[in-house]
């Protein structure tokens, strides 16, 4: 199975672990990344995660994130195809970063988009092309 995680979901254990729902996202993304190291997921990348974590102003947290991508099966480049689906995602309301991590995702092939981001969970009806959750359902929904 492949999966794709945005930044937000990536940094999350770097987020105030007092709140319960954070704690919680955090735990089930640790569990996934540990199931990514064993492969029994395949991980997606892609130049917006490079981006979005170059411009991260904590050093550690670019750091750990960066990473991750020596454990990617696919690193998904810019290309027209990209361009033109996050725009139609864009329609939906999405942010532009939000849409261009949603584009390649579903470039890249990825069964499933992982987000802890509320602005894109609120709208996950409205995209066709990707099983769009975050750490919380994934973990309910595969039964790992």
């Amino acid at each position: 199975m492949k999966i794709y995680l945005d930044n937000c979901c990536f940094n999350r254990p770097f987020d105030d672990q007092l709140q319960l729902r954070i704690l919680l996202e955090s735990e089930a993304k640790l569990n996934i990344q540990e199931n990514i190291r064993s492969g029994v997921f395949k991980l997606i990348w892609s130049y917006i995660l490079d981006y979005e974590n170059n411009i991260n102003p904590f050093r550690e947290r670019r750091e750990q994130i960066l990473k991750w991508r020596a454990y990617s099966e696919k690193d998904i480049e810019e290309d027209e195809d990209i361009i033109k689906t996050a725009s139609m995602i864009k329609l939906h309301g999405i942010k532009k970063l939000d849409s261009l991590h949603i584009a390649c995702a579903i470039k890249g092939n990825a069964d499933y988009f992982l987000t802890t981001d509320d602005g894109i969970l609120n709208k996950t009806a409205l995209i066709q092309d990707i099983q769009i959750t975050d750490p919380i359902s994934f973990i309910k929904e595969v039964s790992i």
